[in-house]
């Protein structure tokens, strides 16, 4: 096997992983919270609008931008 000094994934590439990464993880912070101290009084807030709806698309609109990093390909710049 030859040594390949290219990297499979361009910097580019990677900038939309993270920015992916970043996406889904602020989807997951919007679905945190709306529990209760007593487990026996019920909490409404847990079925509002940001927690069903809003994180979710966030969460997939994350996952979207993760597989457009991996399977687009990015044209690397060449150094002249």
């Amino acid at each position: 096997m030859e040594n390949n000094p290219k990297m499979a994934i361009t910097p580019k590439g990677l900038r939309y992983l993270l920015v992916g990464l970043i996406v889904m993880v602020s989807g997951y912070i919007l679905m945190t919270g709306g529990g209760s101290k007593d487990p026996e009084v019920f909490n409404y807030a847990m079925f509002d609008f940001r927690r069903m709806v809003a994180a979710p698309l966030v969460i997939i609109m994350g996952i979207v931008i993760e597989i457009v990093a991996i399977m687009r390909v990015f044209k690397a710049k060449e150094d002249k």
